[in-house]
């Protein structure tokens, strides 16, 4: 039997030809690292996925007090102050009024709610054809905003931010 030696590179080489070759044109990823706010010490990511026509947003939290917590897109991409209204309001670019995702009125940042568990780890997921990654449209662009996660729980009712408490984390979401 002869054996048949392929060169490392040669195989490399071929691998990365498969992988470019597999990458749909129409997707697009972006992950962010929050930085804690307000004398807290929360971290997490944020990942953002474009495909088809779908934004898929994830964010993995840790370091949070356990309970419920709310988490927003914000106007700017301004994480610099330390308590995080660097960022400003809430991103509202079609002018309606504070909500919760989905009713007949919501920010287009007015993301929701979810539960830190008792190690303070918490996550969050939401597929919505209402955001888009670096398409112009500014009624639908995330990119140059700003995300930030509150201590508290959104209400849905207070104008105009649900009165979520203090920004514990926060993050830009540029490229």
């Amino acid at each position: 039997m002869k054996k048949i030696i392929i060169p490392i590179a040669l195989l490399l080489a071929i691998g990365i030809s498969c992988k470019t070759n597999t990458k749909s044109s129409d997707s697009k990823k972006l992950t962010i690292a929050f930085e804690a706010k307000s004398n807290s010490s929360v971290s997490g990511t944020a990942s953002f996925i474009e495909k088809n026509g779908k934004v898929t947003f994830i964010a993995k939290i840790a370091g949070l007090k356990p309970g419920i917590h709310a988490i927003h897109i914000h106007e700017k991409s301004d994480c610099s102050a330390a308590d995080g209204s660097s960022a400003g309001g809430h991103w509202n670019p079609t002018f309606k009024n504070h909500g919760q995702w989905g009713s007949d009125a919501y920010h287009k940042g007015d993301i929701g709610n979810f539960i830190a568990d008792e190690k303070g780890n918490g996550s969050i997921t939401l597929t919505t054809d209402q955001w888009c990654i670096g398409c112009g449209d500014a009624t639908k662009d995330i990119l140059g905003k700003g995300l930030i996660v509150h201590q508290g729980a959104d209400d849905f009712v207070t104008q105009p931010s649900g009165n979520a408490g203090a920004r514990v984390a926060c993050t830009a979401i540029i490229k």
